[in-house]
């Protein structure tokens, strides 16, 4: 049966909307923004053999304004703010969220291959131990340092205008966490004169363990815990109602995965797009 879970990453969306273009920049002067809606309500948490576990029931909520700025041809500024909530069946809690800030830079001028190098700064601006429990977070409560490499292409299937991206990535955490390396593949199509993109993505975190072991996830388990790994893919479709604006929904699933929860996750967005 198929088992669903949040694409998490140590600092909540770096694999997915921190990242959006792949290897491309954008134009001096463009820009791509988005205010987005993402969530997941789970009753169950993978454990660490990657078996399921019931466990309290406990919501994770986030309105996020997300930006892609063209400094230049070549460097593009990221960043991503999240409203969050986080929710049981008792209580909630409510604010700002971890948030990140990234720079990526074009390597490559060839028009063949897209190479590019990014620097993401996750900023421990969430509550990393709310509610009666503690339990409860919008952040995990360490600053981390990621560097990505993105490879690009973009061709033709027909009618279709298509692209594929691959990457890697180190992601060094403070505060006791465990480092982690990511992995990805991402392809998409464009439909009725581009107007409306299919997407799918496939990512792997592996923990390198080097931080503090963890403990059994208890009833009250959390998003943000320590040395989490996944197999996981993700469906978006993206379409234009004018020229420069338009909608997005997405869903994500795994093959794999172990200390996190286990429950669907899905976001909508509205974005305006300054090509």
């Amino acid at each position: 049966m198929k088992r669903f879970i949040l694409i998490l990453t140590a600092s909540v969306f770096v694999s997915t909307a921190a990242m959006a273009g792949g290897g491309w920049t954008k134009p001096k002067g463009k820009g791509y923004y988005k205010v987005s809606h993402w969530w997941v309500n789970a009753a169950k948490q993978y454990t660490f053999d990657g078996s399921t576990a019931a466990s309290v029931k406990e919501g994770i909520f986030n309105t996020s304004i997300f930006a892609e700025y063209g400094v230049t041809d070549r460097f593009t500024a990221i960043v991503n703010l999240p409203y969050s909530k986080s929710a049981n069946s008792n209580e909630s809690i409510t604010g700002i969220g971890d948030t990140d800030v990234a720079f990526k830079y074009r390597l490559t001028n060839s028009d063949k291959f897209v190479l590019s190098g990014t620097l993401l700064l996750g900023l421990p601006l969430g509550e990393d131990a709310g509610g009666t429990g503690g339990t409860l977070q919008t952040g995990d409560g360490e600053f981390n340092q990621m560097v990505r490499f993105d490879l690009s292409k973009s061709f033709q299937l027909g009618s279709v205008n298509a692209y594929g991206n691959v990457y890697s990535a180190y992601n060094n955490r403070t505060d006791d966490f465990s480092d982690e390396f990511r992995a990805g593949i991402e392809v998409g199509g464009g439909f009725l004169d581009n107007k409306i993109w299919a997407i799918l993505r496939f990512d792997v975190v592996e923990s390198l363990e080097n931080g503090v072991e963890s403990t059994a996830l208890s009833d009250g388990a959390t998003i943000f815990a320590n040395n989490t790994e996944y197999f996981a893919y993700t469906y978006e479709i993206a379409g234009y109602i004018t020229d420069k604006i338009g909608v997005s929904a997405s869903t994500a699933s795994v093959f794999s995965a172990s200390n996190i929860f286990a429950a669907p996750s899905y976001s909508l967005g509205v974005f305006f797009d300054m090509k």
